[in-house]
């Protein structure tokens, strides 16, 4: 196979010197005492990218992600293995790295073309495109160090894409980017996938991650936890990022005893697809709730469970599943209804329902009642992380108020999936019936 990127046995270390004395004691010391610790970045990683491939990196922060891509840029060299590139590489790195912050935009673009090899009239007749990409205005003819960081990855990423790379590599940069420049970049990546170029993907978004990429690994402490298909990946990525430490070692090693048992990654996406079945992962709670001042009511204990009462939060597309909570009324309430709502990550509201209308309604509870509220709900979103609010409403003083409201009172994610028909967020249970016509328009089997 033609493979763009070829790594052997690569490790990098660093030396870490708990002060600069300790750098200099160690330079001068008769005996060639060491004041330093050892820190593994990578260790002893072997891969091969075929050509054309789209291959997405997660991992946690500190896990080495960046550092192999910097070693495969050729901006790091490693301490120990080789690696090979055959093509041109074009590398948006972090945020930051690549451009001289008291040049121009437009020097820093002639220079990143000098660096690679690009001759200066070459760049000139490719800089209008990089311009026009960038959509800075003005901005280009002054100091990088005026930019904000959005304008920074604009012309960084512009740059990158208009010297004719046969290897792009993007690192996390596009996080910085406003949500429509962001859409112009993955539209442009993707069109490079269509023409052949290999592409290396890092990036927190699982989304992103699925949708550019054909292949994923998962990176932890400067080694593959595994390697194989992104919605596969990025669920195993999701169940460490959310475990506490006692269970997040235990589940690592269960990665890397699942890596090898499997022998490789075709045997593993050859197996059948597992049973679905909803899970509970420790620590996977919303740091962004907010109570609303109670009026006579107190919403408690949250909860996603199973029909059988088991709490999950890690679900499965089209599972039935009850969001429970109880509802402590403190003093009498009066036409009193119970809702829900689910969200995405970035707030926009999905759906849900209340029960403050016909036949759910509560007329009147006293003082010191408890309401035992499950509120049963078809799972019909795609893989990804969501929230649950939880209310109760009623009539205050004439007026519908809430009685007490929760945002973001319950975090969940729904599995990722082998190949399905259905994309996007919401699963619209799309059936498809396809016919082959033949010249005369009659169907034939296809």
């Amino acid at each position: 196979m033609d493979h763009a990127i070829s790594i052997r046995n690569v490790s990098k270390s660093y030396k870490m010197y708990a002060s600069p004395a300790d750098r200099l004691k160690e330079l001068i010391h008769p005996f060639g005492r060491k004041y330093h610790s050892e820190f593994q970045a990578l260790k002893d990683i072997s891969l091969d990218v075929p050509r054309g491939m789209s291959l997405g990196i997660v991992g946690r922060n500190g896990s080495g992600k960046s550092t192999l891509l910097q070693v495969i840029a050729g901006i790091l060299q490693p301490t120990a293995g080789s690696v090979q590139v055959r093509g041109r590489i074009s590398a948006l790195l972090e945020l930051g790295a690549g451009f001289g912050r008291d040049f121009t935009g437009r020097e820093n673009v002639f220079m990143q073309g000098a660096l690679m090899g690009i001759s200066r009239a070459e760049m000139e007749e490719k800089f209008e495109s990089i311009a026009r990409f960038a959509e800075i205005g003005d901005f280009v003819d002054k100091p990088v160090r005026t930019y904000s960081s959005g304008m920074y990855v604009r012309l960084a990423f512009a740059t990158a894409i208009n010297v004719d790379p046969e290897i792009l590599i993007v690192d996390e940069a596009l996080a910085v980017g406003d949500e429509a420049f962001q859409r112009k970049c993955y539209v442009r990546i993707k069109d490079f996938q269509k023409q052949g170029v290999t592409t290396l993907f890092v990036s927190h978004s699982a989304a992103a991650i699925v949708e550019l990429c054909g292949r994923a690994m998962l990176f932890e402490k400067g080694e593959i936890l595994c390697d194989g298909r992104p919605k596969e990946v990025i669920t195993d990525y999701h169940k460490l990022l959310y475990s506490p430490a006692a269970k997040a070692e235990k589940f690592i090693e269960e990665l890397k005893r699942r890596t090898v048992s499997a022998g490789g990654e075709a045997e593993r996406q050859a197996q059948e697809e597992p049973e679905k079945k909803a899970f509970f992962i420790d620590n996977f709670t919303p740091k962004s709730t907010v109570y609303y001042e109670s009026l006579g009511a107190v919403i408690k204990n949250p909860r996603i469970t199973t029909l059988d009462g088991e709490v999950v939060n890690v679900l499965y597309r089209g599972g039935e599943f009850i969001y429970a909570y109880e509802v402590e009324f403190t003093e009498p309430c009066f036409h009193v209804g119970f809702g829900m709502l689910i969200k995405t990550i970035t707030g926009t509201e999905f759906g849900g329902g209340n029960t403050g209308a016909g036949q759910w309604v509560i007329d009147q509870t006293d003082a010191g009642k408890t309401a035992e509220v499950r509120l049963r709900f078809r799972c019909n979103l795609m893989q990804g992380t969501y929230f649950m609010n939880a209310g109760t409403t009623g009539i205050v003083n004439g007026e519908a108020r809430y009685l007490h409201r929760v945002i973001d009172a319950v975090m969940f994610r729904v599995q990722a999936e082998k190949e399905i028909c259905s994309n996007g967020s919401i699963d619209f249970c799309i059936e498809p019936e396809i016919d082959v016509l033949d010249t005369l328009g009659m169907a034939k089997e296809a």
